[in-house]
């Protein structure tokens, strides 16, 4: 009998022992060994409030402010804390609607009564003056400071880019931002994200069971400072930017200028434009719209992505070609009758004297003369086949970075296209082309096209004799020794020796005694070698190009520029890189009076009007 009680008493203890030894040992892995349950009681009492940090400033290459900051206040709720207030003032105070009102609260309640949220975005400085002295009325609100953008001066819109907030794709591509956060959406804000966004900082205040804040949790101590982003100093030259954009109003078309010892980008226009204000704070939706739907697409940047006939500015490079292939040499001449004619087909050319070499071949322009060495490339015999040839000439091409992404620091640059055999393998029949079915690729047209700023770059390779750096509108990062930007030179195809022949034409081009194509673009004593080219267009009027360098002896700018539906080369394109040469060079303009008959022309108005009269 006392064994039996024994072994009773040893079962209830057993009982009584392992649940609370169960209990503690489950209260030790809840409270020591499992982390989650801590935060979950530390989310209770504690608030953590993001510290946005301000973006990197941007100055131009001679520390000219062209971005930076100014404070806005987001407007946060807590409707657990909400009483009755009048919504009236409060409208009246934010310039908002008592429907907003009520959409946002109802919003914020089905989030959580006791977490915030966010009721009104990018309050400006004025309205957060007036609003702040009323705050005590309006109890459960809060405001959060951050910064936008804010621009000096209207210019480089599509250099500069915008910043937008993220969304969810973002968000999981990049999980390092969270909902809330700004980051660069094009041009070098997206670019030089990483550099100019910062790092966020937290700060920690002590709340009640209503999310009411008590204080700083242990003085600050836990706070992390928001870490401003990095400042850079782009390559562009503010008063040429601006200068170019202002030759450029009521145009269409672009503006790429190149220093060709560093490929630092000193100005990059695409016209038309828009004002970057447009595009920052809440009004940045419905203006993204309206540019949007703008059939001019001022949102397009053509200096990077837009597509053109090379034209007659492309002859400089077949001149290289031939010669460096032994073609011709620089005394090598062809007499032309005015027109190049073989069979039906007839390619016409101005009138000038003859015969010609290529220095006066550039001068003039002379269409029969391309004509007739680029035939004479392809069909040569020492390249066993048209394809050969055509191949040889080609692989020319692309070493001055046509036809493929010069990888400038922008991440919209188009590739342009240099054609390769095998389309015409698709086209014609394999080995069943021959040169004259390829002839306008002699004076620039054809499959050939190509973007502005690879046509800047081109032209910097001819001003170094043979060679370029990467095109990059990045200068310097402050406060950091990275170096973000290629910086990489390469060497064309083409031997320095058969420049000076090319180059002396591109110089008569402007300054010849007996007149080149672009006598407008003269300016004593700034040596400017350039050449014309009027890019056909099979929708309206030709386009006007113009390719330049100066000086002639160590050169301190390349220019491309392309105006649309313009016309001749040396009728709108050549006016305006002489300019903006002269502007950058000297620092002011002499000729007055061409810089007045730029201004005055309009080729965005005249197209209108034509349309307008057309209909009716």
């Amino acid at each position: 009998m006392k064994d039996h009680f024994s072994d009773r008493k040893y079962i209830i203890m057993a009982m009584i022992v392992l649940p609370v030894i169960f209990f503690i040992v489950r209260l030790f892995i809840l409270q020591v060994m499992d982390p989650s349950y801590k935060l979950s009681a530390s989310s209770n009492v504690l608030r953590n409030v993001t510290q946005y940090p301000s973006r990197g400033l941007i100055y131009d290459r001679n520390g000219k402010l062209l971005v930076y900051n100014q404070p806005v206040y987001d407007l946060m709720v807590i409707p657990g804390q909400l009483a009755p207030f009048d919504t009236t003032e409060f409208c009246s105070i934010l310039g908002i609607t008592r429907e907003y009102v009520d959409n946002e609260l109802q919003k914020a309640r089905e989030y959580s009564r006791f977490r915030s949220s966010v009721f009104l975005k990018q309050i400006s400085s004025l309205t957060y003056a007036v609003l702040q002295e009323k705050l005590f009325k309006f109890p459960g609100f809060y405001v959060q400071p951050r910064t936008l953008r804010k621009y000096p001066k209207d210019i480089a819109s599509h250099v500069l880019g915008y910043v937008g907030e993220v969304d969810r794709r973002i968000i999981q591509e990049n999980p390092g931002y969270a909902m809330g956060d700004y980051l660069g959406i094009t041009g070098v804000e997206k670019t030089y994200e990483e550099e100019l966004r910062g790092e966020k900082g937290v700060n920690i205040f002590l709340v009640d069971v209503h999310n009411r804040i008590m204080g700083s949790y242990q003085d600050g101590k836990f706070d992390v400072p928001a870490t401003v982003g990095n400042d850079i100093n782009l390559s562009i030259d503010a008063v040429t930017q601006e200068y170019g954009e202002k030759l450029m109003r009521n145009k269409i078309g672009s503006i790429v200028a190149i220093e060709p010892a560093t490929g630092e980008i000193l100005s990059l226009v695409s016209a038309p434009s828009y004002d970057p204000e447009l595009l920052v704070g809440r009004p940045r939706t419905g203006n993204f719209r309206q540019l949007s739907a703008d059939t001019l697409n001022p949102l397009f940047n053509r200096a990077l992505m837009a597509h053109y006939p090379a034209g007659s500015a492309f002859k400089v490079i077949n001149g290289l070609i031939a010669l460096q292939e032994g073609i011709i040499n620089e005394h090598t001449n062809y007499t032309c009758p005015g027109h190049y004619t073989v069979g039906r087909l007839t390619v016409r050319c101005r009138h000038h004297i003859a015969p010609v070499a290529l220095p006066a071949a550039i001068q003039y322009s002379c269409n029969t003369y391309f004509c007739t060495i680029f035939r004479d490339m392809l069909d040569h015999p020492k390249y066993g086949s048209v394809t050969g040839g055509f191949n040889v000439w080609a692989d020319h091409i692309r070493s001055f970075g046509l036809g493929e992404r010069l990888n400038a620091d922008f991440t919209n640059e188009l590739r342009g296209n240099v054609p390769v055999a095998g389309y015409y393998d698709r086209f014609y029949g394999e080995n069943r082309w021959r040169s004259l079915q390829l002839v306008s690729l002699a004076i620039g047209q054809g499959e050939l096209s190509v973007t502005p700023i690879q046509m800047a770059n081109m032209t910097a390779a001819i001003a170094n004799r043979g060679s370029y750096i990467t095109p990059h509108i990045l200068k310097n990062v402050e406060n950091t020794d990275a170096n973000p930007v290629s910086r990489t030179k390469h060497e064309t195809t083409i031997d320095s020796v058969w420049f000076e022949p090319v180059i002396e034409g591109m110089y008569r081009v402007v300054n010849g005694p007996d007149g080149g194509t672009a006598r407008l673009a003269e300016v004593p004593g700034l040596e400017i070698c350039g050449k014309t080219g009027t890019a056909e267009n099979p929708h309206g009027d030709d386009h006007s190009v113009f390719i330049a360098f100066a000086p002639r002896e160590d050169p301190q700018i390349a220019i491309s520029v392309y105006v649309e539906n313009a016309g001749f080369g040396s009728a709108m394109a050549a006016p305006i890189a002489s300019l903006i040469i002269e502007k950058y060079l000297t620092g002011s303009v002499s000729r007055k009076w061409l810089e007045d008959h730029i201004l005055a022309a309009d080729f965005i108005n005249r197209e209108i009007a034509e349309t307008d009269e057309q209909e009716n």
